[in-house]
């Protein structure tokens, strides 16, 4: 158990050094939220609280993982590149980021009862831009983000009936730095550093209208909960020695996140389609969160967030040519996100496409998908982004418990 232990905290701060955002919007809040898609999912617009599969995993919701393969154990890496393009007036950007992205195991623990485990995002933050100020000049800087390491398992106590749980610890640092340049060097950073658990509820029920034909309807809900840990601010001046610690405060009270709630309905035809509809709802209206005076801008909210998520799966021919089992996926969502900067929400949209490509001789999968997302502001845009990610994931399924006969 140690060696487990030690092995996914390195695992951890693997997916952490190696992430990189690039978005100033990610600069408010916590920053952008993620949603525990893996790549397959992502391919398909983010969509998966419907979605059964004993062959790949699903972490967004953990009922799934009772479907899991009897004879196999799964691992699943992601890795994520993006090219940004901004927009601000007449100022153009761009930007390049990426990195890996999760890693997740899934594995049988017992009839009709599987577990899961494994690293996923929960935010990240960077963002790098300067301007022009009285006397001087601005530099802000911003890197970090939140991790989940998780533990979780599923279980079907009855035919098509299946529930799940899904247990994290999460940690990370968020910093947003703020240099000023005038007749001295003057550096502002505010730190917010999370160390705390989650806690998210799954459930799946499935309808068998024909031997073919299926629909699985998916819930998933996270509770409403303090955030603990610190925040704090450091002031550097070139004419100081030391930095002097400013406003070193315990989250707990005052900073929280949201009851979140995810609802799909999938259906399935003969192995071959595979259609899902997805919606999340976060009630981030009613959170605390309160910025650190003299470090943090108050010039912004939070609102509730929802998103819609649509994807389609279609693969020619399980048991035929390699074109046959190649799983061909696309997908598109809208996101009315959380962040609201001086009454204007925030909000994204964007279209995904995608392949499964097996590995010969073996149920290993490669799955090599593109997504294109555009954000900005509304009533007043204020920054437009346009991006490009390509995301490539590696479903490895091993034969595990499976032993050769002797003859």
């Amino acid at each position: 158990m140690k060696k487990i232990i030690t092995c996914l905290a390195a695992l951890a701060t693997l997916v952490m050094t190696a992430q990189v955002t690039t978005s100033p919007y990610s600069r408010i809040g916590y920053g952008l939220l993620n949603d525990n898609a893996s790549g397959i999912q992502r391919q398909m617009g983010g969509v998966g609280y419907a979605m059964q599969n004993g062959r790949a995993i699903n972490v967004k919701n953990p009922a799934s993982y009772s479907q899991v393969d009897s004879l196999t154990f799964l691992w699943d890496i992601g890795v994520d590149l993006s090219n940004v393009w901004s927009k601000e007036n007449y100022l153009k950007g761009y930007n390049f980021g990426g990195g890996l992205d999760y890693i997740t195991s899934q594995f049988r623990i017992a009839k009709h009862l599987g577990g899961s485990f494994g690293i996923v995002p929960y935010s990240s933050v960077g963002y790098e831009y300067s301007g022009l100020i009285d006397g001087g000049e601005e530099d802000r800087t911003g890197e970090g983000g939140l991790l989940q390491l998780y533990l979780g398992a599923g279980y079907e106590p009855i035919k098509n009936l299946s529930l799940g749980f899904n247990v994290s610890y999460l940690f990370g640092t968020i910093s947003n730095t703020s240099l000023i340049t005038s007749s001295t060097i003057t550096s502002y950073e505010r730190l917010l550093q999370v160390r705390d658990w989650n806690l998210s509820l799954g459930a799946q029920y499935g309808i068998d209208f024909t031997p073919r034909d299926r629909v699985v309807l998916g819930v998933t809900y996270s509770p409403k909960k303090s955030f603990h840990g610190h925040t704090w601010g450091e002031v550097y001046d070139t004419q100081d020695a030391e930095a002097d610690t400013i406003g070193y405060v315990s989250l707990k009270g005052r900073f929280e996140q949201p009851h979140t709630i995810g609802a799909g309905i999938s259906y399935s035809h003969d192995s071959r389609w595979l259609a899902e509809l997805d919606l999340t709802y976060q009630k981030w209206k009613d959170v605390k969160y309160e910025p650190l005076q003299g470090f943090e801008s108050s010039n912004f909210s939070f609102n509730n967030r929802w998103k819609v998520a649509a994807g389609l799966q279609f693969t020619p021919n399980r048991r035929g040519s390699y074109v046959g089992v190649m799983a061909f996926r696309v997908g598109g969502f809208y996101n009315h996100d959380y962040l609201n900067i001086g009454g204007n929400n925030v909000r994204d949209y964007g279209a995904t496409l995608g392949v499964g490509l097996p590995v010969p001789n073996g149920k290993t999968t490669i799955n090599l998908g593109f997504e294109w997302r555009h954000r900005t502001s509304s009533p007043l845009v204020m920054i437009e982004e346009d991006c490009l990610n390509i995301t490539l994931s590696v479903n490895f399924n091993e034969l595990w418990f499976w032993k050769n006969k002797i003859r």
